[in-house]
């Protein structure tokens, strides 16, 4: 006889248990509201102080395009008995027209342009510029003479670190040689000496350059003279930097060839001059420069404890030797 063993169950029910309010803890609108408002205070905190932070660096970059330069004071004649003429020239992109100095000696053919650095114009009275080009003229030497675009007092025009300088020594360049220059030597100070050797990149007109605390405006150096006005992150302070400058100036820091101009061997003489305690251009940046040099007559003169420009007031008998000598070995060479 089979058994059968029957086994009853309840249906299953496939309808979902519905969930009444009581089943969630909930929270007093009070507090929504509370935690919503502190969100939104500490976001606006937040995004106040990267505004703060933005505005700081974009204030940074409108400060150093536009240097204030003392108006000229006085001219080679009032300064130094030097008898000149006032001169007009065009940038070599003509960009614009350039005011300067012509300082004739008799029966030159060769002829110094001076490339003043920057904050200043064409007298640049710390270095002090009046002396040497009353020093150069009695070599026998013409001198240039001329204000960058950002010291004009007529038509000023934002500083770029080199990128429209460079075009407007050209300029100056090509002037000398249509006033009947042979030889041509341009002797540059501070951003003044880094524009020349921007130019130097380009042009066959040079036939030496002195350079004196020759400043080069790279992300290195930038962050340096920021840092010593306020102390700001290296990270992101010059990326924002590099973001900033092109909107303000129009001149991005890889628009100025400063990887070139550190890699580059010269074919012609250069004097690199540079003190030790400069805080401006640290000093290995001229030793770096000057180990590129393979032309015979290059030289550097590193100066223990000299300042930023000041090398010619610290040490004027010295500095006018080594300059004496570095222009007789020119003409040598030639």
């Amino acid at each position: 006889m089979d058994l059968v063993t029957a086994h009853t169950r309840s249906p299953v029910s496939r309808k979902p248990t519905k969930l009444t309010d009581d089943a969630f803890p909930s929270l007093p609108l009070g507090r929504i509201r509370l935690k919503h408002i502190i969100v939104a205070l500490l976001l606006s905190v937040f995004f106040f102080f990267v505004f703060c932070f933005i505005s700081l660096h974009a204030y940074i970059a409108w400060v150093l395009s536009n240097p204030t330069v003392a108006p000229l004071y006085s001219n080679p004649a009032i300064a130094k008995g030097l008898q000149y003429e006032e001169v007009s020239f065009r940038a070599l992109d003509g960009s614009r027209n350039m005011q300067g100095w012509y300082i004739p000696a008799k029966g030159a053919t060769k002829t110094i342009v001076f490339s003043h650095g920057y904050g200043a114009n064409r007298e640049e009275t710390w270095v002090p510029m009046y002396d040497l080009a009353h020093y150069a003229h009695r070599l026998n030497f013409n001198v240039v003479m001329f204000d960058y675009a950002f010291a004009s007092q007529t038509n000023k025009d934002l500083a770029t670190g080199g990128k429209k300088e460079s075009q407007q020594l050209l300029g100056a360049i090509q002037f000398a040689k249509e006033r009947g220059a042979k030889e041509i030597v341009v002797w540059g100070f501070s951003m003044g000496a880094g524009t020349a050797l921007q130019s130097g990149l380009v042009t066959k007109d040079v036939d030496a350059m002195i350079l004196d605390s020759t400043f080069l405006l790279e992300p290195d150096t930038l962050y340096h003279n920021i840092k010593q006005n306020i102390d700001l992150p290296r990270q992101p302070s010059l990326e924002i930097m590099e973001l900033i400058f092109p909107v303000l100036n129009g001149t991005g820091l890889d628009q100025i060839p400063y990887a070139k101009v550190k890699s580059k061997d010269y074919p012609f003489p250069v004097l690199f001059l540079h003190g030790t305690k400069d805080e401006k251009a640290p000093y290995p940046i001229a030793e770096e420069l000057a180990a590129n040099q393979t032309h015979p007559y290059s030289e550097s003169w590193i100066i223990e404890g000299s300042h930023h420009e000041l090398l010619f007031r610290e040490h004027p008998r010295e500095y006018l030797r080594r300059v004496s000598a570095f222009l007789g070995n020119v003409q040598i060479a030639k």
